[in-house]
């Protein structure tokens, strides 16, 4: 269950209605989750998750972004066009560490198909993939996502509230030493000037954090000795992905991305040198043609010195602590790979 079901409250700003990215309108989740024996002592305890802007068609009609780096240990591919261009133009995919190649190409074989005119008639396609290490659950290094189940979690995706905890790409992640995964809330704000409510969601992959460093306090939460934290190192890794339907320019969108930050370090990271902590942020305002005759577009967007900015940078970091909380009130206790077994926390 979420954290809002065991009582807790985080943060003052009103929710969406499902308490999941898929409130902003459009935005779509799909999991695949590998959890099985192959080959000798050998155990599949991962997945990959795929998380699209909207329904149409990603390539022809892109979306306003941006990335920001809290600490750059992670193997990501797609963010340095992200950033010099602004867009996002495919499904923004999540997996293993050692199963970003073979979701790179998943992704791009499922968005050729789609589209038979790039590297033809038009140019080349960005795929953005993020990852954490779940070596401790999954047999890593054998390579058991392979590029159909990204295609899978794409086809899967859906808008309404997304599964949580040990799913898909979440399947073997470890948060604050107990089972973490994939966590999501959501938060609205309201532009009184214009009558008008804006969105934004979040998403994460958690895998980062020991047990001494989680804030449990701050969500009621009340260790049972029973139930043994896994000896996980400070340094481990989270992506987070933010969505919102709130009319940002790509520069906006990364200050926004920083308060992301906020939302993490309450809940007890400190960003650890070895550890990847990315934002991947999205706005679904416009559609940016791929193609188009004129020279000049005209957009419409949010004043940065408006009081509406200092909402949506509380949205974001409120969404994003909740987030992770979810990622381990939802999650399960998981077995992996040699009979390792990481824990639920233990919040009830």
């Amino acid at each position: 269950m979420k954290i809002r079901q065991r009582g807790v409250t985080i943060g003052n700003l009103p929710v969406g209605q499902k308490n999941c990215i898929t409130d902003v309108a459009g935005v779509k989740v799909g999991h695949t989750t590998l959890e099985h024996e192959f080959g000798e002592e050998k155990y599949a305890c991962t997945g990959v998750t795929a998380i699209l802007p909207h329904d149409d068609n990603l390539f022809h009609h892109k979306v306003v972004a941006a990335s920001y780096i809290l600490n750059g240990f992670g193997k990501t591919t797609g963010l340095v066009q992200v950033d010099e261009l602004g867009v996002i133009e495919a499904p923004i995919m999540l997996t293993n560490t050692f199963g970003v190649p073979a979701v790179t190409q998943g992704a791009l074989m499922y968005m050729l198909k789609a589209n038979p005119d790039i590297g033809v008639s038009t140019g080349t396609i960005n795929i953005v993939v993020g990852e954490c290490n779940d070596g401790r659950l999954n047999s890593i290094r054998e390579l058991p996502v392979e590029p159909k189940h990204a295609v899978e979690a794409i086809q899967n995706a859906k808008m309404e509230a997304a599964e949580e905890g040990a799913v898909g790409a979440g399947k073997g992640m470890i948060c604050f030493g107990y089972k973490g995964g994939i966590g999501s809330s959501s938060r609205v704000v309201y532009d009184t000037s214009s009558d008008t409510a804006y969105t934004i969601g979040c998403m994460v992959l958690s895998n980062f954090g020991q047990k001494e460093e989680f804030q449990a306090e701050r969500y009621k939460a009340t260790e049972e000795n029973s139930v043994p934290a896994y000896p996980t190192p400070a340094d481990g890794s989270i992506i987070i992905v933010l969505a919102t339907d709130a009319p940002l320019g790509s520069n906006q969108l990364k200050r926004v991305a920083k308060r992301c930050g906020i939302g993490l370090g309450r809940t007890g990271s400190h960003f650890s040198n070895g550890s990847g902590d990315i934002v991947i942020a999205f706005s679904t305002a416009h559609k940016i043609p791929h193609v188009s005759e004129i020279s000049v577009e005209t957009r419409y967007m949010l004043r940065d010195d408006h009081a509406v900015m200092n909402d949506l940078f509380q949205a974001a970091s409120e969404a994003t602590e909740e987030a992770i909380i979810n990622s381990l009130s939802q999650a399960v206790t998981t077995k992996g790979r040699q009979g390792e077994t990481v824990y639920a926390y233990p919040f009830d």
